[in-house]
């Protein structure tokens, strides 16, 4: 019996696809627009994170 054959079996299958494509599309458009939100010095502080974690444990 192939795979196929499994999920035409399970009640309500089709749903899963459109859920997940949902949950897909909405994390990228939610990503896109805090791309454009989010400020310059925010940014440059998370960019800057890994120089300064090493500046301070030298010191």
């Amino acid at each position: 019996m192939k795979f196929i054959n499994y999920l035409e079996s399970i009640a309500g299958v089709g749903i899963f696809p459109l859920v997940s494509l949902g949950i897909f599309f909405s994390f990228f458009v939610v990503l896109t627009i805090w791309t454009f939100k989010v400020s310059k010095e925010h940014l440059n502080k998370m960019k800057n994170i890994p120089l300064n974690e090493s500046n301070e444990s030298n010191q």
